[in-house]
């Protein structure tokens, strides 16, 4: 929901390190597939309980995240990258939940379980609206750095991992957050199948309120 206002400033916070970072000759490929490991390491942290634990993994995965995308708009943003970044994105994401249901199944399961449900939801509907807007050559103004059309909503990413923060400082309310959160990301799948109903209809617009869709240059 906040992703948009998130980026200017995401982006002057990493260029320092990015700039380190692309001069060493490191590639933002290598920090995404590195940041992917460390959070997929989160899963057996959540598993075992040590939940400070998984809150720095996911922590680091997420700042690795910003820096894949700032090396990248330094070096030359590829196809390859913004593959890699959404595919590994959504699996991490899901990895999460599961976590804390195998650290408790009898508690967990079941929320766990509507969560990931709930994440298929915003997954998919992102991804086919990206495919189509790709398709007609669409632009995402608000987004004009990503590598692929972002479609926003009420839950994105800051919204996701402020989720999984709460989540790790406050594991017994995992049941109620994940309750909670499921039915936003059921709202903004909605939202997002409206959205995408109406813009790509036969003279359609992706942000009703703004030229946010454009021709690429």
């Amino acid at each position: 929901m906040i992703d948009a206002t998130l980026l200017p400033l995401q982006r002057r916070v990493l260029e320092g390190p990015a700039q380190v970072l692309a001069a060493r000759g490191v590639q933002a490929d290598q920090i995404t597939v590195a940041g992917f490991v460390i959070g997929a390491l989160a899963l057996p942290a959540l598993a075992l309980g040590y939940f400070g634990l998984a809150l720095v993994l996911i922590a680091l995965n997420r700042v690795m995240d910003g820096l894949d995308g700032a090396v990248a708009r330094l070096t030359g943003p590829t196809d390859r990258g913004a593959f890699l970044d959404i595919a590994l994105d959504f699996v991490f994401y899901a990895l999460v939940p599961l976590g804390f249901a195998l650290a408790d199944p009898d508690r967990n399961a079941l929320p766990a379980a509507v969560l990931i449900a709930a994440f298929v939801g915003t997954g998919s509907s992102f991804l086919a609206f990206a495919v189509i807007a790709a398709k007609r050559g669409l632009d995402a103004a608000h987004y004009p750095t990503k590598g692929m059309y972002y479609l926003g909503g009420l839950t994105e990413g800051f919204e996701t991992i402020a989720l999984f923060v709460a989540m790790c400082l406050f594991p017994d309310l995992f049941p109620v957050l994940a309750f909670i959160f499921a039915a936003a990301c059921a709202t903004t799948t909605l939202s997002r199948w409206r959205q995408g109903w109406i813009a790509l209809s036969p003279g359609g617009q992706a942000d009703p309120d703004a030229p946010a869709t454009q021709k690429r240059i």
